[in-house]
């Protein structure tokens, strides 16, 4: 049987990760399955701001065939243990974490019911892993040599996402990936409503069975193409552009480079900082409906201190949505062009990555392709639900006050009906994993979202908790404090004290010993400059 040809228009970490990974999943062991071609446009600049990932990156590392240290070096990355959340509460300077690991007692694990009825005295997450101290002491989730330390740690990166394309590229052309520069000016649909080819700038015409559209929020095939509508989901994201800023470290080294992202709230959205091997990489997410750009940039500079001055800024505007439908006839949508939430919990990537192994497991081996995209479009439509929802948790659980934006987040109309059942039921108990089975609960709506014409599934989406399970809405209902002056009413001076796991104490007793520095690993692995 002949390969399949699959054409992908547009490049960036989108296009490569797609590329990179059909190509190692699909053509193996002597056998090809598929006929890859990359083409990009040489006139489209890449967005790349440094980007932020969750666990699952490693799947598709593991994939293609990438060693850890080769991809840090490759990319600038740094490790990433977890997200810590300062001034979403309160604006007190409060502050809690989001990490990617927790213990779990055994055999039954109740350690969220006991923080639950205590006097949250220590925060929830700090009573059950050890990746927040960690965190706090900049160090390392891995060792200078072989591990010894008991189960290994979960962590993801931060890296620079323009290398990471540059990276795939590299190792995806070297194993037979076809890649073309140049413009695609046209696509030409058949009659029957597939794409049959497009047409490049140059004159060259290319062909194949499976289009795939990574051109970004210009979904050229997607929705030019192929007239797949947009869904808008700013009513519970009101947040739109970001203001962005590069710090490299020859310009200011703050001492250390820090294990873990950080989200701080400002007054009409959130900051994003990560440090990579090079440079800090900040972003202000903010609704311009409540902020000007000037005002935006003003408390920009104002969070990094007088060292920002002279420093550049980029404004990237981007709408919160997702495509109708992903999958449409023989052309797929990938990245960008599929959809859009806001980075708060470094979902983008991942995005991406699911839709690369999604499409590796429902490729299709005959022009057929009307059930398989059937199934894909489900996922997709709940997987981003899945996320929505738990972007809209981190706002609607605020206690500020002092803007006009955080006093918004909090009405009632800013919540997604789905995030409401879950709420009202998580107020007779906290979540636990069988709360996943069906995302069922006595006030969710019977129905989903509108669907287009063609598309026949009206259900609500379903959470799987494969992203986001009971312990990461643990982390952050208890991390902003939910159900807190109800219990202290219910239980009054009956609350006892709040403990951390005798198994956590002694785990993070040891660890100075152990992990090293962050700094020091990148220096001594990767060597990263000695900036100071």
């Amino acid at each position: 049987m002949n390969p399949r040809k699959v054409l992908i228009v547009g490049g960036g970490s989108s296009g490569w990760i797609t590329a990179a990974y059909l190509n190692a999943a699909l053509n193996r062991n002597g056998r090809k399955v598929a006929d890859i071609c990359l083409v990009e446009s040489p006139d489209v600049p890449t967005v790349g701001v440094g980007e932020a990932t969750i666990p699952s990156i490693h799947h598709i590392l593991s994939v293609v065939g990438i060693d850890l240290v080769e991809f840090m070096k490759a990319t600038d990355a740094t490790f990433k243990q977890s997200i810590k959340f300062t001034n979403w509460l309160k604006n007190e300077g409060e502050g809690y974490h989001h990490s990617f690991q927790r213990f779990r007692d055994a055999p039954i694990d109740n350690t969220g019911a006991d923080w639950f009825s205590s006097d949250r005295s220590i925060p929830f997450m700090e009573t059950v892993s050890i990746q927040p101290k960690l965190c706090d002491m900049n160090l390392a989730p891995v060792m200078m040599g072989r591990w010894d330390f008991g189960s290994p740690l979960k962590f993801a990166f931060h890296m620079d996402a323009i290398k990471f394309a540059h990276f795939l590229q590299k190792i995806s052309t070297a194993r037979g990936v076809s890649h073309l520069l140049d413009h695609v000016d046209d696509v030409v649909v058949g009659e029957t409503g597939n794409i049959q080819s497009v047409k490049c700038r140059s004159g060259q015409v290319l062909e194949a069975d499976l289009y795939i559209d990574c051109t970004g929020f210009a979904a050229l095939l997607i929705e030019k193409a192929m007239g797949v509508g947009f869904v808008d989901v700013s009513q519970w994201l009101m947040c739109d552009q970001a203001l962005t800023m590069k710090i490299p470290y020859e310009h200011h080294y703050p001492g250390h480079v820090k294990p873990y992202t950080t989200s701080t709230a400002l007054s009409s959205g959130w900051i994003w900082d990560i440090g990579l091997q090079n440079r800090r990489a900040v972003g202000y997410v903010h609704a311009s409906d409540f902020v000007s750009t000037d005002e935006a940039e003003k408390e920009l500079r104002s969070y990094e201190g007088a060292h920002s001055e002279g420093l550049d800024t980029r404004l990237v505007k981007f709408k919160v949505g997702y495509r109708e439908r992903a999958w449409v006839g023989n052309c797929v949508a990938i990245g960008l062009s599929a959809g859009f939430i806001e980075p708060l919990e470094s979902t983008g990537l991942y995005l991406s990555d699911l839709a690369a192994v999604m499409l590796r497991e429902y490729f299709p081996m005959t022009d057929d392709m009307s059930q398989l995209a059937y199934r894909y479009n489900r996922i997709i439509y709940n997987r981003f639900h899945e996320i929505l929802d738990f972007i809209n948790l981190h706002y609607c659980l605020t206690k500020r006050d002092d803007s006009a934006f955080w006093r918004e987040v909090q009405r009632s109309e800013r919540v997604t009906d789905r995030l409401k059942a879950k709420l009202e039921f998580w107020r007779h108990k906290g979540p636990t994993d069988t709360d996943f089975e069906d995302q069922h609960f006595p006030t969710t709506p019977a129905s989903g979202a509108a669907r287009p014409e063609g598309f026949s599934d009206v259900r609500q989406p379903i959470d799987t908790g494969n992203v986001f399970p009971a312990s990461s809405y643990e982390a952050i209902l208890f991390g902003m404090d939910f159900m807190g002056d109800q219990m202290a009413e219910r239980l009054g001076a009956s609350r006892h004290r709040t403990q951390v796991h005798p198994r956590v104490a002694g785990r993070l007793q040891a660890a100075p010993a152990k992990l090293p520095p962050h700094d020091v690993w990148l220096k001594q692995i990767l060597q990263m400059p000695n900036y100071n």
